[in-house]
């Protein structure tokens, strides 16, 4: 039927459903999809209008701020303050200018980018302080005690240094950070005096691992090593600061909860019990621990979002209930709005008291908006909600994006706010059904609920434990429908009770609930970490895939039209690239004294002068190798003397670690590649890793290319940056190796014996 007010044809016989034109000149042919191009062309700008929508651009801002902090961190050398802070401004006043404008979205958006990249370089500026470059045998320190970790071999303090005295070094450091033997901690906030053997921080130990430098920077620490002989506690010359009479009070007040739940509950129990209640986890043994991370519990000891959420939402509650209790209150008064303020109180106590680390920062102001919005009357879990809380923190602590916590903590919560915006509508559209009404009276959607909330959250985080942990866990939902109901109904709040009843003298009921509780929740880790195939391992990739990855994750949980399908096709894609990534040939360490060579059966084998289980762990897991740092097969195909060790590669060639000077001639005629940690002669005839390319470049990876090697470097050509200084001569070295020409010996001109004449 023809629609009003349209020009109708004169004929609509057979020949008026022929086109006109040149396309019925050319045979009559025509492509049969044309038309289907513009309406998939319209379809797309119509999903992209509803991206473009209102309120649809705030949660990409945070987005573009990381953006800014990450291209801080890439740089090869610390940016200038002024420069990016002028930018960051300039390009902020341009975007609230063109706020009327169709460009103001894209303004905004680099804006961002300017202004985290500024926040980034200030907060490095404003915290710089020395780094300790070369090690320091015999150190004399005073100062005062700012935190202690009680750990399962010993224990570890920093120390806020007052007064430093070397011999032969001139450095004053701000912080050092001291390992001492089991109980032998002082107390935070006495004044001590002792001596220490210091050493750098630990720089990555492979090119592309996390970087333990940068982490300490950013806590001002500057060398770590530990405490030589006794340690003597006196009278401080000044009071130490406010920041120290905190530090001791909260100290003083976990270590009343850690003696308390030590009363009732001992060995791992107690450690896990005081990990979820003041933050202390290192405490917990090594099995537990492990089999913790194996089956994807590990987040329990690590207080984030889950732990925030238990301690504010059974203040929520339980205070609402109660003034529910008493009706005047109840009808004339807004107790739910009472009942948040209380929840926000109760999560920033929570907050102080377990030493307020990132992850923790993240929950609380996650936490913190939520509540607010309850009290003014706004929706709470919001994607809103959630780049608040990211712009905040990354405010902050702009260093925190390179954390594995922040990247999967945000990850996570990503995944869950989608699911609560728009899963759950379209999971539970029909609550009326008969079905669907029988099942929730038991429990059903909590059930089904639970299980959509572990597999999103486990597979939002799993790009980041696989790039920074090297393993998955596939059996991470089952392990937490098993134990996180239990967690949440019983060891919290009974850790939470276990507190309010402490200064009545009435916990220790609270602490044996809690016990009772982890027993399951342990026992439920080594059940799950035991099953086969519990560990997946993944071998090292770059943050190229990861990158990718991320930008997959985000793509599916922020946009709402299907174009969210596009990012599970960037995610497929950032997975083939992350397991298509050739691993190197030949590792080497940062101090030369291990090497490890990829055999002829592709896997590593060690050659090792000295024992470093921590290196090796590191090497085995980015290898995606199972075994254990202690197997004897490491060391099959190396052959040692006193002089050095040899071990060939898969095509033949040997690999030579050169202990003596006196051996390096014998190495460098036969061998392929000499690592030493002496300098190498001028005339070595094989390629050479020597000392000098080692203090100036760090850990190596190399990777054939031919009949040479292709070099990763951890400290990259030129780059110079607070916590990883260049070394001078930085650029005398090239990333890549090849073999030498052979130089044409001299003829040796001695004649034989039995050549020589009598006249000669």
């Amino acid at each position: 039927m023809a629609e009003p007010g349209r020009p109708q044809r004169a004929s609509q016989g057979i020949a008026g459903t022929w086109p006109t034109g040149g396309a019925a000149s050319a045979g009559g042919l025509v492509p049969t999809g044309l038309g289907v191009w513009p309406a998939i062309a319209g379809t797309l700008r119509e999903w992209a209008r509803a991206e473009a929508g209102a309120g649809r651009l705030f949660p990409w801002v945070p987005i573009a701020f990381g953006c800014g902090i990450a291209l801080y961190f890439a740089a090869d050398h610390e940016p200038v303050l002024w420069v990016t802070a002028a930018m960051a401004v300039a390009l902020t006043l341009g975007a609230v200018l063109l706020r009327r404008s169709r460009w103001f979205a894209p303004a905004i958006i680099i804006a961002a980018v300017a202004a985290g990249f500024a926040i980034a370089t200030w907060k490095t500026a404003r915290i710089a302080h020395t780094v300790l470059e070369k090690p320091l045998y015999s150190v004399s320190l005073s100062g005062f005690v700012e935190t202690r970790d009680i750990r399962e071999r010993t224990d570890r303090f920093v120390l806020r240094v007052t007064a430093m005295e070397a011999q032969r070094s001139d450095v004053m450091l701000e912080r050092v950070r001291l390992s001492v033997r089991k109980g032998a901690a002082p107390d935070v906030g006495s004044f001590v005096q002792l001596k220490a053997r210091l050493m750098p921080p630990l720089a990555p130990l492979r090119p592309g691992s996390y970087d333990f430098s940068r982490d300490m920077f950013f806590q001002g620490i500057g060398a770590s090593g530990f405490a030589m002989g006794a340690i003597t506690v006196s009278a401080p010359p000044d009071a130490g600061g406010l920041h120290l009479r905190y530090a001791a009070v909260m100290q003083g007040l976990r270590d009343t909860i850690d003696a308390r739940i030590r009363a009732v509950l001992d060995g791992d129990n107690r450690a896990i019990a005081t990990a979820l209640l003041t933050g202390r986890r290192d405490a917990i043994t090594t099995p537990v621990n492990d089999a913790m991370f194996i089956s994807g519990l590990g987040h329990v000891l690590s207080i984030s979002g889950y732990h925030m959420a238990v301690v504010a939402g059974v203040v929520f509650f339980a205070v609402r209930a109660l003034l529910a209790l008493i009706p005047g209150l109840a009808v004339g008064f807004p107790i739910k709005k009472w009942s948040a303020a209380a929840a926000l109180v109760a999560s920033a106590f929570y907050l102080l008291l377990s030493g307020a680390e990132v992850a923790t920062q993240r929950s609380f102001f996650m936490t913190a908006v939520v509540l607010l919005a309850v009290m003014v009357d706004r929706r709470a879990i919001t994607f809103r909600t959630l780049a608040v809380a990211a712009l905040i923190v990354l405010a902050v602590a702009p260093e925190a994006l390179v954390h594995p916590s922040f990247q999967m903590s945000f990850a996570a919560t990503l995944g869950l706010v989608a699911l609560v915006q728009i899963g759950m509508p379209n999971l539970f559209a029909s609550p009326d059904h008969s079905a669907t009404a029988r099942i929730a009276l038991w429990g059903g959607r909590e059930i089904a609920m639970l299980f959509m909330a572990s597999m999103i959250a486990g597979f939002a985080t799993t790009p980041y434990a696989a790039f920074h942990f090297h393993r998955i866990t596939p059996y991470g939902v089952l392990a937490n429908l098993g134990a996180m109901p239990v967690v949440s109904a019983l060891v919290m709040p009974a850790g939470l009770l276990g507190l309010l009843a402490a200064p009545f003298g009435l916990d220790g009921v609270f602490w044996w609930l809690m016990g009772i509780g982890i027993d399951w929740m342990v026992a439920v880790s080594r059940w799950v970490a035991a099953l086969p195939g519990a560990i997946g391992h993944v071998a090292a990739f770059g943050t190229a895939p990861l990158i990718a990855a991320s930008l997959g994750l985000i793509l599916m949980g922020l946009l709402r039209s299907p174009l969210r399908w596009s990012g599970a096709c960037v995610l497929v894609a950032a997975t083939i690239w992350g397991l298509s990534v050739r691993q190197p040939d030949i590792l080497i360490a940062g101090d030369g004294q291990n090497v490890a060579v990829r055999g002829r059966d592709g896997q590593l084998h060690l050659i090792r002068t000295k024992k470093d289980n921590f290196l090796l762990k590191e090497w085995l897991a980015a290898d995606a190798d199972p075994r254990d740092a202690t197997s004897a097969s490491l060391g099959d195909g190396v052959s040692c003397d006193e002089a050095g060790c040899v071990m060939p590669l898969a095509d033949g060639r040997m690999i030579a670690l050169s202990l003596r000077i006196d051996a390096l001639a014998d190495d460098c005629s036969r061998a392929a590649l000499v690592v030493t940690t002496r300098p190498a002669p001028p005339d070595c005839a094989a390629m050479v890793v020597d000392r000098p390319r080692l203090a100036r470049q760090g850990a190596l990876a190399l990777t054939q290319r031919g009949d040479g090697f292709a070099i990763q470097s951890v400290k990259a050509r030129g780059a110079n940056r607070p916590w990883s200084p260049a070394a001078a001569g930085d650029g005398d070295f090239e990333q890549i190796l090849m073999p030498r020409s052979a130089a044409p010996r001299a003829k040796d001109a001695t004649p034989s014996e039995a050549d020589l004449q009598a006249e000669d």
